[in-house]
């Protein structure tokens, strides 16, 4: 191998770093070495969205570290490989070249809630475009034209057939719906509850009509009605009448009257799983009785296991193209324009806008 000369030694990078509430991004200049530490893994972003927990953020309705470098869905090439072996999810190892996803989280795997299968909950967790800006280690998230992926992180090679823009996703919407399919159980056959089909909503029903599900979508917006029926839902409602008698219920709009509809909707043995709120909001009531007399269980699903952004990739990489899920992501913004590309995305049909940071 030819040995590197001091300028193949680094990267330069470029990120949009967020200043706050009402303020415009700024975009700073980073060098970065191609050798990461061991463990890292440096890859160049060739596509980012931006996703409703950006907007959460940016909005001022989720608090979140000021500056930080936000952007946490994304697809990108790997340029540096850490020593220590890193490997993706399936056991192949990471290497320069490979197109790659990444999870929303690092985590330790050695605390007590990673040795109980809770990874995503880590006592020690990292976030991708979560993190406050660290001028010795800025490069945590998606909206730059470079990542520094820790170790922890769960890595997923992405296939060649698989659009950019339709892989950017697996990072935290496909991902989440995948771990929140694997929280309701055995779905073959079952009479499956989507209440809210943005992005998420509209993942979970081709998910779960691919897992044999009867998907009943419910969104008060006629246009999302038209294009759940598009991703194979079986019903589509209003926010009207609570459909009965389903086996599980996923609320991924994080309205509380979307938490009340999937309560209200369980069949005898049912499980709801919320998935959508993940910003304060108001209160909802329970009725013990009903969870009792029903038989009900209620699960919570935040963030994910390596398994899921596994599972997202494959789901993806068979089936994208039965689904018009290149639809979902609009724009083509260069990383200059992030302020335009998130003023889009607010008011957007598409429910993802994508940047494309390294061109």
């Amino acid at each position: 191998m030819t040995a590197l000369t001091p300028l193949d030694d680094v990267v330069h990078a470029r990120c949009a770093r967020w200043e706050g509430v009402g303020l415009p991004f700024s975009f700073m200049d980073v060098i970065t070495s191609r050798a990461p530490a061991p463990g890292e893994v440096l890859v160049r972003v060739d596509l980012a969205t931006v996703c409703g927990s950006d907007l959460h953020t940016v909005t001022g309705r989720r608090p979140s570290p000021v500056p930080a470098l936000l952007g946490h869905e994304q697809v990108g090439t790997v340029v540096g490989v850490g020593g220590g072996d890193p490997r993706c999810v399936d056991g192949r190892p990471v290497v320069p070249g490979m197109r790659v996803v990444w999870s929303v989280t690092a985590a330790c795997g050695a605390c007590d809630r990673c040795l109980r299968g809770m990874t995503q909950k880590c006592r020690v967790l990292r976030k991708y475009g979560h993190e406050p800006w660290d001028e010795n280690a800025p490069l945590t998230g998606g909206f730059a034209t470079h990542c520094v992926l820790l170790p922890g992180t769960a890595v997923v090679a992405v296939p060649d057939r698989l659009p950019d823009a339709v892989a950017s996703p697996a990072s935290c919407a496909t991902a989440t719906v995948a771990a929140a399919l694997d929280a309701a159980g055995a779905l073959e056959g079952r009479r499956l509850l989507v209440s809210g089909v943005g992005m998420l909503g509209l993942t979970a029903v081709a998910m779960a009509r691919e897992a044999g599900c009867h998907v009943i979508a419910v969104d008060p917006e006629p246009a999302r009605r038209a294009q759940a029926l598009r991703f194979g839902a079986a019903e589509v409602r209003d926010a009207g009448p609570v459909p009965e008698d389903v086996d599980v219920a996923l609320e991924l709009s994080g309205h509380p009257e979307g938490v009340r509809t999937c309560l209200r909707a369980l069949a005898v043995g049912g499980t709801a799983v919320l998935v959508g709120s993940v910003a304060p909001g108001e209160p909802v009531a329970l009725d013990p009785e009903s969870v009792v007399r029903g038989l009900h269980s209620l699960v919570g699903v935040h963030n994910y296991r390596a398994e899921h952004l596994q599972a997202a990739v494959d789901f993806l990489a068979a089936r994208h193209d039965a689904y018009p899920f290149a639809e979902l992501v609009g724009g083509t913004y260069p990383l200059e324009a992030l302020d335009e590309a998130v003023a889009a995305a607010r008011s957007a049909v598409a429910p993802r806008q994508a940047i494309l940071p390294s061109r």
